[in-house]
């Protein structure tokens, strides 16, 4: 097999782990959330105990992605697509932290009824989980369309998160350990956006070689 040949492969790899880290923080989120909405300790209490799972993977793409420098020495797009994968792993190990985080708060709110509907929580964390599939196939695909679509997506996640903490403000008198709960859960969704952005930022200096604020 050529070196160049041997080299795209291995590029195929690491895409391959992100693109597995990214499934990862999708099944944490989406998880947490379900197990917020449907009061389900048993769950959330299995996504705190896999919390370790997105770190060591996270950990395994940089060490493979280092290896690919000391080993390749690549230049330009190669080089860019290295060093952006490094970054696009941190930015979704935070992304699986937050469905921890939320997971969490899952267990610290229990059985209790909640004070309001979660009806706004859940279109965050509907769209938030539509940003980093589309981050993913951004990355897979060197789509810098996309990757602006993702940074509109997040100003709808702005928006309902003012809303949210605005509808969560006028509850000071009710269960505090809940309100304070949801407002970490509206956090935690409205984090994972603005990471889902960053990721789309990386993907923009993929492709053009330099950096732009999607959040401007």
């Amino acid at each position: 097999m050529a070196v160049r040949e041997r080299f795209e492969n291995e590029l195929k790899v690491l895409k391959g782990k992100l693109i597995e880290l990214g499934n990862l923080a999708t099944d944490s989120l989406s998880k947490a959330f379900q197990a917020l909405e449907n009061q389900d300790i048993d769950t959330a209490l299995k996504i705190i105990d896999n919390d370790t799972a997105a770190d060591m993977l996270e950990l395994e793409i940089n060490d493979f992605a280092i290896l690919l420098i000391a080993k390749q020495q690549p230049v330009a797009i190669d080089l860019r697509r290295i060093i952006v994968a490094i970054k696009i792993a941190s930015d979704i190990e935070r992304m699986a932290d937050f469905g921890v985080n939320i997971a969490k708060s899952a267990v610290r709110i229990g059985k209790e009824p909640f004070i309001f509907p979660l009806d706004n929580l859940k279109k965050m964390n509907e769209i938030t989980i539509e940003m980093i599939r589309l981050s993913l196939e951004a990355f897979d695909q060197e789509d810098v369309q996309l990757a602006k679509k993702i940074a509109e997506m997040d100003d709808e996640v702005d928006a309902l998160y003012g809303e949210n903490i605005r509808n969560i403000l006028k509850l000071t008198n009710e269960n505090q350990q809940q309100v304070t709960q949801l407002s970490f859960v509206a956090r935690y969704l409205e984090r994972t956006a603005d990471h889902a952005t960053n990721v789309a930022e990386s993907i923009y200096y993929l492709v053009r070689g330099k950096h732009f604020d999607l959040n401007e």
